[in-house]
């Protein structure tokens, strides 16, 4: 159990809120979660018709972004991925292009 800033407890088994934007930050997961929260996620976006999304797993060791990619390239709601620019986090962002909801 932790604390909010209010100080009341909170209970860490409680879902957690993700706004919906198009941009999928995965720092704040564990690497176990991934492979569920990113086709929810993807799922979600496409709902709203969000295509282009941007999913940023960090630089590190690469292992995240390795599952990332694995997992995108599964998927058939994806039409293709690559690398973000400079601009858009580098090799530590991917820049995901969706299919539309037939």
């Amino acid at each position: 159990m932790t604390q909010k800033k209010d100080n009341q407890p909170t209970d860490e088994s409680e879902p957690l809120e993700l706004p919906i934007d198009g941009v999928l930050d995965l720092h704040t997961f564990q690497p176990k979660e991934v492979k569920d929260l990113l086709p929810e996620y993807i799922a979600a976006c496409r709902e709203k018709g969000i295509l282009q999304i941007r999913v940023i797993h960090g630089k590190g060791t690469g292992a995240l972004r390795r599952t990332v990619h694995s997992i995108l390239g599964r998927l058939p709601e994806v039409a293709s991925f690559r690398l973000a620019g400079e601009d858009a986090g580098s090799w530590g962002a991917t820049l995901v292009e969706l299919r539309p909801r037939e």
